[in-house]
């Protein structure tokens, strides 16, 4: 496709602007050098724009942009639930789980483990975290990132891989999750803008020159068929595999959407992370609301372009080529802004991270191996700051050995797939389940134990890998039938009970459970009743319209 010569402009004032913002932000005043309270988790002092920002930053990257939008172009609207009900679990992450985790003073997903069942459940999610994240995640952005790149601007896709890494890596190496966090706000305000320039451009084009609204309603009056948001199956294997199996029904709304979406938004390190960095748990949930509002707006720019391209350009060989195709519609200029938001996506999404492989690495193997505390975990020892100085090396040092790792390994690990989304779907789906049991249990049950935990996590595994098994070998058609949001039901179902009925059996040790719910209130303020409201009223009228 190329870029002109002002597109090119555009991104490098882009990038020279994000970066030297992000070592801005990082300064700390004259005499004070940066602890793990500071690098790990922004000095504790996050406002809730920033937050909301940074959560959607992280979570949007090429997946989500190229991903969305061709499954806009083969499913149609009913993707989107991916997004409008994660902005329903936001809703239920900042009222029940982020009053307990803020009140306990979490840092860290494994540090909540180990405070809450023991030693072991912490290493062994701390190693399951840093393996996922580092060979499956990251390596998922960058090579899709380089894909986006690369059919965009048309550079060579090794080229795209070392700068989209080394530049997520560079801008956040000094800030930490400062840096990120801080900045964020600007790449999400590119992210949304760019994303609805190409949403007006592709609808003014079916809208003849009548404008938008009008363009939007030949789209649904041309393709209806893509405007439902809730499946049923049809009969036809080959129509329903690609369809109703990636979004079963009512299970969208009621069945295994939340098990994915709970685990990922409530109890993902890098997602997470970023409330824990708080100012307040008022100011957190705040934060989570703002968040909430921006995921009831991303299918306008993720997917309705994918939704459009069925006109604009109805024989795409992948649905996937839905979105760079629609980008071809910019003209010189605004195709370099929106293509810098889509580098945006990439990068903040990279960076987020690196800087969590950073946190859980330092602060949950390392720190915990030497034997000592650190500012994050609200140490006040005074001869500590060698050792914090220490440990902010090391998490820097992580970032970047995470980064080359990333690169060495993600051509063999995903240059011969076709769907690098579904690589992190299966492998995530394997845990998900188990994840979300050991969590809620812990946070609500007091009976839970360690037992119960490695439980769940055992039966998540070897029950989800039953599933899959089959469907590699052209097993049983029974197991290849049930969809994948059907699937974590059942592993869900099958976890707790053997989590429960392990706890039952297995006492736990008397200090093991040292998560307190003294001082924790689910009363939330005014302000995040009334945009809890609006999001629940918004939601029910989207699914009223589109069902």
């Amino acid at each position: 496709m190329g870029l002109s010569t002002i597109d090119l402009v555009v991104i490098i004032i882009y990038a020279i602007g994000i970066f030297s913002l992000a070592q801005w932000v990082s300064r700390e005043k004259a005499g004070h050098e940066k602890d793990t309270s500071d690098y790990f988790l922004a000095s504790k002092n996050l406002p809730w724009w920033a937050i909301g920002a940074s959560l959607i930053a992280a979570n949007i990257s090429a997946e989500q942009i190229v991903g969305m939008s061709g499954s806009g172009y083969a499913i149609g609207l009913a993707i989107a639930s991916y997004e409008w009900m994660a902005a329903a679990t936001l809703l239920i992450v900042g009222k029940y789980f982020l009053p307990i985790f803020l009140t306990n003073k979490i840092y860290t997903m494994p540090q909540f483990l180990e405070q809450r069942y023991g030693e072991a459940i912490r290493v062994l999610m701390t190693l399951f975290w840093l393996a996922l994240y580092i060979f499956v995640n990251l390596t998922s952005i960058i090579w899709l990132g380089s894909i986006a790149v690369t059919k965009v601007a048309g550079v060579d896709q090794t080229y795209a891989l070392i700068a989209l890494g080394v530049f997520a890596l560079a801008y956040q190496l000094y800030g930490g999750l400062k840096a990120i966090a801080l900045t964020d706000i600007v790449q999400v305000t590119l992210l949304v803008f760019g994303g609805l320039v190409v949403t007006f451009l592709t609808l003014g084009r079916i809208g003849a020159g009548h404008g938008v609204i009008a363009g939007f309603q030949t789209l649904v009056a041309r393709v209806p068929d893509h405007f439902h948001m809730i499946l049923e199956p049809t009969g036809n294997v080959a129509y329903d595999k690609d369809r109703y199996q990636n979004l079963p029904g009512l299970s969208v709304l009621i069945g295994g959407m939340w098990i994915a979406n709970i685990s990922y938004w409530g109890f993902n390190q890098y997602i997470v992370q970023r409330a824990l960095a708080a100012k307040s748990i008022a100011e957190a949930q705040k934060g989570v609301t703002f968040a909430a509002y921006l995921k009831l707006l991303m299918p306008v720019i993720l997917v309705v372009p994918g939704i459009a391209a069925v006109i604009l350009a109805p024989d795409l060989a992948k649905p996937d080529q839905a979105y760079p195709t629609m980008m071809r519609l910019l003209p010189p200029g605004l195709l370099g802004l929106v293509f810098a938001a889509l580098v945006a996506a990439i990068v903040a999404s990279m960076a987020s991270k690196i800087n969590s492989i950073a946190t859980i690495f330092t602060l949950d193997l390392y720190a915990k191996m030497k034997h000592v505390k650190s500012r994050a975990e609200d140490s006040v020892d005074p001869d500590g700051k060698a050792m914090e100085r220490h440990l902010v090396l090391v998490g820097r040092i992580v970032a970047v050995i995470s980064i080359i790792i990333a690169l060495a390994v993600v051509r063999p690990l995903l240059g011969k797939s076709d769907q690098a989304f579904q690589y992190i779907q299966e492998f995530t789906g394997f845990f998900t389940p188990g994840i979300t049991v050991i969590f809620l249990l812990g946070l609500f049950w007091k009976r839970a134990t360690e037992a119960g935990a490695i439980a769940a996590a055992i039966t998540s595994v070897m029950l989800s890998f039953v599933y899959w098994l089959p469907a590699q070998y052209g097993g049983s058609a029974a197991l290849n039938a049930v969809p994948f949001m059907h699937r974590m039901e059942i592993v869900f179902a099958a976890s707790l009970a053997f989590a429960v009925v392990c706890s039952l059996l297995f006492r736990a040790r008397g200090d093991a459970n040292r998560v307190t719910r003294e001082g924790v209130s689910f009363k939330t303020p005014a302000v995040f009743n009334i945009g809890a409201i609006g999001v629940i009223l918004i939601l029910v009228a989207l699914y009223a319209a589109w069902w």
